[in-house]
């Protein structure tokens, strides 16, 4: 983590150095085009400087006149800039720098705190490492094949797996469609093996990442292996302190093979903990899992099985099993 800090840090470096190289080559070919527009710059230069050195030995209220009138000045001398600009048709911000991100002006830091395109590189980085990139370009919703689908009757559904699946996809697009409606909408992905829970969790990845939102996938593995190295080792907890909290603040959190780690009272009490809090900040979530209702309820407790009934939507898969 702490490499990876490193390096993004030196690519917001490259970024800000871009976009003043940037400025200043269309600042150069401004001037060239109109003479005038240098001789505003220079003089604001001048004027600041003098600001600076004058209005030191004055008295408060020769001060606050000096500065009103510098002020007026300034106002003056840059709206004849933006006048100049417009008329020779140059867009009001083509001197400005141009940064990548606006919020935090391409540092990765809004006042001390990692600004949201920060925390989605240091996700992208991960998914990067992990190879999950490279699934995303296979696994979205272009290559998504309802073919694959029985059209037969199986067992005893009134539906055909490929009925099913219709339904299921339609939601999940609308899910990653309607993502940015406060509709506090989750979902619960459950079924046998091999019936595509995992590849439609990484279509909606797909499309939010595509958005620019924050996704954090994790298996339930990797999640509770996070969460215990953040409680009982404190050489770890630093780093795993910092995945906790994305987590909980992540826009899309998704928990993929639910049941597959080792239950205990603690992974239990920390399920609860995460889905409660996400809940709690409107955050939304999607869990898979090969349990059924009433193996969950066995496994995790009434508690997190009652979070999950009352907000998420239950999606159930059923057919046979794709990769075979």
């Amino acid at each position: 983590m702490e490499k990876t800090v490193s390096e993004l840090l030196k690519e917001y470096q490259s970024l800000q150095s871009k976009a003043e190289k940037e400025r200043d080559i269309r600042v150069q070919k401004a001037h060239r085009t109109i003479p005038r527009l240098k001789e505003i710059d220079d003089t604001i230069n001048k004027l600041g400087l003098e600001c600076t050195s004058y209005s030191i030995g004055l008295d408060s209220q020769s001060q606050k006149e000096y500065l009103k009138a510098f002020s007026q000045k300034i106002k003056q001398l840059k709206e004849e800039k933006l006048a100049l600009l417009k008329e020779h048709g140059y867009p009001s911000d083509y001197l400005d720098i141009k940064y990548v991100c606006k919020h935090c002006k391409d540092t990765g830091y809004i006042e001390y705190k990692k600004c949201a395109c920060f925390k989605q590189k240091l996700v992208s980085k991960a998914y990067s490492q992990s190879n999950l990139g490279n699934i995303l370009s296979r696994e979205n919703f272009n290559t998504f094949d309802l073919d694959l689908f029985s059209n037969e009757k199986y067992q005893d559904y009134p539906k055909t797996p490929r009925q099913n699946m219709l339904d299921i996809l339609s939601r999940c697009e609308g899910f990653a469609h309607n993502f940015e409606n406060d509709n506090a909408e989750n979902l619960l992905f459950y079924g046998s093996t091999g019936l595509g829970k995992t590849f439609l969790c990484n279509c909606i990845a797909k499309k939010l990442l595509d958005k620019g939102k924050l996704v954090l996938y994790l298996t339930s593995f990797k999640l509770f292996k996070i969460l215990e190295e953040f409680r009982f080792r404190p050489t770890d907890a630093l780093m795993a302190k910092e995945q906790l909290d994305y987590m909980l603040t992540c826009d899309l959190l998704i928990i993929d093979d639910l049941g597959t780690e080792l239950s205990n009272s603690f992974t239990t009490s920390e399920l609860f903990n995460i889905v409660n809090s996400r809940l709690l900040e409107r955050r939304k979530t999607i869990i898979s899992t090969n349990l059924k209702p009433e193996q969950l309820i066995d496994t995790y407790g009434q508690r997190v099985f009652s979070r999950m009934s009352a907000h998420y939507t239950a999606l159930k898969f059923y057919g046979r099993d794709l990769r075979m």
